[in-house]
């Protein structure tokens, strides 16, 4: 057998099949990974061969066994790392651009609440209630004592007068 033939090695994958198969499956806990890694602790144990020394083959068989099987295990947890690492680093780059995203649009606020002493006093307010303070049309109206359509009107008006006297530069 320790001379490469390869009948004599089919014979001793019938003898072992099952005892591998057990073995690695004791460990790795899975039917297709115990599987695939019972083929390679075969290929393991033909390409090893030459050094076996007569100390029990079936126990010898058994440790090359278990040993791939560790192994095995072992890579599927670094894989597992490695798949966490990867969500983390998403979910902190997603978290990163909200937080940048955030930073940027609270520098324009920050712009917009300076120049907004440059607008026209009857524009103003409306700027103010919707870009500064967020508030809806309806909001603004109840506040001002007005129609909705009065603060869609100034809003528009106070928006062609930004485009017209400001630069976009200014906001970008």
């Amino acid at each position: 057998m320790l001379d490469g033939n390869d009948h004599a090695f089919r014979l001793l994958v019938e003898k072992y099949r099952n005892d591998v198969f057990l073995t690695v499956f004791a460990v790795l806990r899975d039917q297709k990974e115990a599987e695939d890694a019972a083929q390679e602790v075969f290929l393991k144990i033909y390409s090893s061969l030459p050094k076996y020394e007569n100390q029990g083959f079936k126990t010898w068989m058994t440790r090359i066994a278990v040993n791939h099987a560790i192994d095995v295990k072992r890579k599927q947890a670094r894989r597992k790392e490695e798949v966490v690492d990867i969500l983390e680093q998403q979910d902190f780059r997603t978290s990163r651009d909200c937080v940048e995203k955030e930073i940027i649009e609270n520098d324009k606020r920050s712009l917009v609440r300076k120049r907004l002493g440059e607008l026209p006093e009857n524009y103003r307010d409306v700027i103010y209630g919707f870009y500064i303070a967020e508030k809806s049309y309806q909001e603004m109206a109840d506040e001002q004592k007005v129609q909705v359509k009065t603060i869609e009107t100034k809003l528009y008006r106070a928006r062609t007068w930004m485009k017209k006297n400001w630069k976009e530069d200014d906001f970008s």
